[in-house]
């Protein structure tokens, strides 16, 4: 048929690799510890281990925590390491930083585990866009995890990809 419209990416060997789709599901809590200090800058341990343990931690079931405080206090790390153990029954991680910081944490679990071997010797396109909070510190590290093994590296959407790699 003259003039048919003929899908060049769907039938080429490309193959598009999308972080998103390895998104863990759970919600994302960024948990202020400044309301437990006083004056949001001073930790006084009886007063801040009550805060603690009087806290509902339940409220965090299958949540990702990222534990900071808001205000420019010196918080000792047994203060952050004390909520993480009372999380640990509850959240599915708790870490001291952004919420950015915890996706860039999640990633980096998530591309040390993927098997890539169905990427070997392919040209590979890394999917740049996405509608959840995929960190670009896991677009670096997914980079070098395919450089090995694959034939190339683009970036973007196959219509519009930047080359990144090719083996020589």
């Amino acid at each position: 048929m003259e003039g048919e419209i003929i899908n060049r990416v769907a039938n080429s060997k490309l193959k598009v690799i999308d972080l998103e789709d390895y998104y863990p599901k759970g919600e994302r809590v960024l948990f202020d510890i400044k309301d437990w200090l006083t004056e949001g800058l001073v930790l006084r341990e009886k007063d801040f281990r009550a805060f603690v343990s009087e806290h509902n931690w339940s409220q965090y079931q299958d949540c990702y925590v990222a534990l900071h405080c808001s205000t420019d206090a010196i918080v000792p790390d047994w203060a952050y390491m004390l909520i993480a153990i009372e999380l640990q029954d509850y959240a599915k991680l708790a870490n001291i930083g952004s919420l950015e910081n915890l996706e860039s944490i999640l990633y980096t679990e998530i591309i040390a585990n993927l098997d890539l071997s169905e990427y070997q010797n392919s040209p590979v396109i890394i999917k740049g866009c996405s509608n959840k909070p995929v960190p670009s510190n896991a677009l670096v590290l997914l980079s070098q995890k395919l450089k090995p093994i694959a034939k190339s590296i683009m970036f973007g959407e196959a219509c519009s990809s930047v080359p990144l790699f090719k083996k020589k």
